[in-house]
């Protein structure tokens, strides 16, 4: 895909040079968010994660007058109801000196090009309920808020404890189930199909 290039503002995607950028500006969105006690992240991580073998996403640079102070982190998502990928955008930050310059539109039109030229249906992304200006941003450019669902998150220890939730029953990943087919469980331990 081509970098987008205006007078001020310059777009293009990351390299694994940028990691500590990326990881500058990760930190600076989560201050913003008053979350930074939350990111554990590190540059080795997001080497591994953005730019190893298997990558689980992919990020784009802004720039304005030659200085990065912005990016998105997007991924593609799958819809089962249009039978069709879509794109999740997981982060779009701008540093706030830098807002109103139309870096945020220039950023989410890039990631909006990409996921129609790869064919995906859907472009979603969530926003934290009292970002005001994001949320007044993102209205302003039609999307729309998808009342009636709430997110929900496994992390850290029970994300960890979910496979023993039924005490201490635990699935292989190549587990096979359907209730009622005993014979084609691969159990790691002893089970109860009633439990199942």
């Amino acid at each position: 895909m081509a970098e987008y290039v205006s007078l001020d503002i310059d777009i293009r995607a990351a390299t694994k040079a940028d990691v500590p950028l990326i990881l500058s500006l990760i930190k600076d969105l989560a201050r913003y968010e008053k979350l930074l006690d939350q990111v554990v992240a590190t540059e080795a991580i997001l080497q591994e994660s953005l730019f190893g073998p298997s990558p689980r996403a992919e990020v784009i640079i802004g720039s304005v007058q030659g200085i990065p102070v912005g990016y998105a982190l997007f991924f593609h998502s799958y819809s089962t109801f249009l039978g069709k990928s879509g794109m999740y955008i997981e982060d779009l930050y701008v540093q706030n000196a830098h807002r109103g310059k139309g870096l945020g539109k220039a950023l989410l039109m890039y990631v909006a090009e990409l996921a129609i030229k790869r064919g995906c249906k859907r472009l979603e992304w969530s926003v934290l309920d009292w970002n005001e200006p994001a949320i007044r941003f993102y209205e302003s450019l039609g999307a729309v808020p998808m009342n009636g669902w709430t997110l929900y998150r496994l992390a850290g220890k029970t994300l960890d404890t979910l496979l023993t939730s039924c005490g201490s029953k635990t699935f292989s990943a190549q587990t096979a189930c359907r209730r009622g087919r005993q014979d084609i469980y691969h159990l790691e331990k002893n089970y109860d199909p009633e439990t199942i």
